[in-house]
């Protein structure tokens, strides 16, 4: 790495164009998912990171998506806009607005109205001015969420929007952050993600998610620049290499914790690791199963406790086997282990959380206010650390 590069140099604002250096499922053939290992190369950029942050990547929406919406205007796609939000010292053409600086989804009242104020066809004014009814709030909500801008052009194609009408009721096109699933003591010129590729359904047509199908599907390995950033965390492993680890990460939510586990080994450090995990199936769905049970047999993971959801009738999950090894959890956590959640905020994270608290009351005999005040003091000592999203 030369001398002259300065780490500050690339940040969120001037993201730095990597290299994506390899591309792999890690799903086997059978599974509902498709969860995908990418490893990004930083070679030449001085940026650095540690175990627990997280990498910024700035997607690109697909070209067949731009191409549907253009043709819905009736536009070339070289007629200059200038998005009220970017700010930009000059227009750019209205395709490079579409492609990497705009959202093409989540469309708000605000265009329906416009929709309905351009409208020439009785028909769609009249559907657009029912949607737009006080009544009719809940509706309206129901029929956004199942829609993007494409969408809502394709259903009124008398309302005539010009490039410029269409883009100023568009959202900022945001870069998406995946916690990163190597450590820099293994790979300091590499990073490694572990990402769920989002593809559905709604409205009769085909959506995906804008980041995770550029990474899978778009980015040529090796060639297509990438724009990256690292984002640094609050979250982070105990200075103290003696202290125990316990990490609860079904899914995706694996990801740092086997940049921590990796992290541990290269430092020599000697306190335990006990890693929670879960998904669907374990034939199909145990992401890095081999480098866990490797790390199992060789002692640098004390605990290996998988919870696959799908494999017996009754439905089991990570939270079920906390409770389930609640006196060791306990003993661990009263001998001063750091304890560590990540992946899904909504569901997960929560019970979780309330398995935790459950086992703190019984496990050291406190009322339920006083187990909270318990886990208030854990999050306060850095002791008990979510990453969630």
């Amino acid at each position: 790495m030369s001398a002259s590069v300065d780490p500050t140099a690339y940040s969120k604002d001037r993201p730095f164009s990597a290299r994506i250096v390899e591309n792999r499922l890690l799903n086997k053939p059978g599974s509902a998912k498709e969860t995908r290992h990418f490893a990004v190369s930083l070679a030449g950029s001085g940026l650095h990171y540690k175990a627990g942050d997280s990498l910024g990547v700035f997607g690109e929406n697909r070209s067949s998506e731009v191409s549907e919406i253009l043709s819905q205007l009736g536009a070339t796609g070289e007629e200059p806009v200038s998005p009220v939000m970017l700010k930009l010292p000059a227009p750019i053409p209205v395709r490079e607005a579409l492609t990497n600086r705009l959202a093409l989804a989540g469309p708000t009242r605000k265009i329906v109205e416009t929709l309905a104020a351009k409208a020439t066809h009785a028909d769609e004014k009249s559907r657009l001015a029912g949607l737009l009814l006080p009544e009719a709030k809940e509706v309206l909500v129901s029929y956004l969420e199942a829609r993007e801008f494409v969408d809502l052009l394709a259903e009124y194609p008398s309302a005539k929007l010009t490039p410029q009408e269409l883009v100023d009721h568009m959202r900022r096109l945001m870069p998406r952050l995946y916690s990163i699933a190597s450590s820099p003591k293994l790979y300091p010129e590499e990073i490694h993600l572990t990402v769920a590729v989002v593809r559905y359904e709604t409205n009769h047509r085909e959506r995906v998610g804008v980041c995770t199908t550029f990474l899978a599907d778009r980015v040529q390995p090796g060639s297509t620049p990438t724009p990256v950033f690292v984002s640094h965390s609050h979250f982070g492993l105990p200075d103290d290499g003696t202290k125990d680890v316990i990490m609860v990460g079904p899914g995706t939510g694996i990801a740092p914790f086997r940049a921590f586990v990796q992290d541990r080994i290269a430092s020599g450090a000697s306190g335990r690791n006990w890693v929670f995990y879960g998904d669907q199936h374990r034939a199909t769905d145990f992401l890095y199963e081999e480098e866990w049970t490797a790390w199992l047999a060789q002692g640098r993971l004390a605990r290996l406790d998988t919870a696959f959801s799908r494999d017996q009738i009754l439905k089991v999950y990570v939270q079920d086997r906390m409770r389930e090894n609640a006196a060791e959890l306990w003993s661990w956590i009263k001998g001063g282990a750091y304890f560590y959640v990540c992946g899904d905020a909504k569901r997960m994270a929560k019970d979780v959380d309330t398995a935790l608290l459950d086992v703190i009351a019984q496990q050291g005999g406190m009322e339920a206010p006083a187990a909270a005040e318990f886990i208030k003091q854990l999050k306060k000592d850095k002791r008990y650390q979510r990453d969630v999203y």
